[in-house]
């Protein structure tokens, strides 16, 4: 499986629910290197396949399959698949360990990244020459999750936060994620 985050932005807001609602966009056809001389981009639309189909999609901790913060199957992830840009949007429930974790790490600036986790399709691919390197465009994979990464292969990746007007009585206005939530407050 293949991992990469483009030029997008990762957003968390706490809802009224006791859960924090986690947004993002991975945007197409931005171009990456992955290593010297091996750059990679993806085509828009490249993950519609299962998008389209309505199967299960998940958000990850860090691609760890054992630290699901959302899924389309549970109802806690909605994603959108556009000609410009693969977009979501998840409500994640800091009730497990890891997704406090996950929480914590972003609020402190920890998580800087979105990664989609795909396998490439049959005859998804084309690689071209360039001088003395290759690119890889990735035209068909199936999208298989989307991580909160601390760097993600495409280095233009960045994560926002901000909280919009938190209100939740359980949350004291000095402590924990509502202090650092605040900071962000635009």
């Amino acid at each position: 499986m293949l991992w990469g985050a483009a030029t997008g932005a990762l957003e968390l807001r706490a809802d009224n629910k006791g859960g924090v609602r986690v947004s993002g966009r991975f945007p197409y056809s931005t171009e990456t290197d992955l290593a010297p001389g091996r750059a990679e981009r993806i085509e828009a639309r490249a993950f519609a396949e299962r998008i389209d189909a309505g199967e299960d999609i998940n958000l990850l901790f860090g691609h760890d399959w054992q630290r699901p913060l959302a899924s389309r199957a549970a109802g806690s992830l909605e994603i959108t698949d556009t000609d410009d840009a693969l977009e979501f949007r998840a409500t994640v429930s800091g009730s497990t360990s890891w997704a406090a974790d996950f929480l914590a790490a972003h609020a402190a600036g920890l998580i800087k990244g979105l990664s989609p986790g795909f396998r490439v399709a049959k005859g998804g691919e084309r690689i071209e020459r360039r001088g003395d390197g290759l690119l890889r465009t990735i035209t068909r994979a199936d999208l298989m999750e989307i991580s909160a990464v601390t760097r993600g292969a495409y280095p233009s990746a960045q994560i926002e936060a901000r909280a919009w007007g938190v209100k939740d009585a359980n949350l004291h206005l000095n402590s924990g994620l509502h202090r650092t939530l605040a900071r962000w407050r635009a």
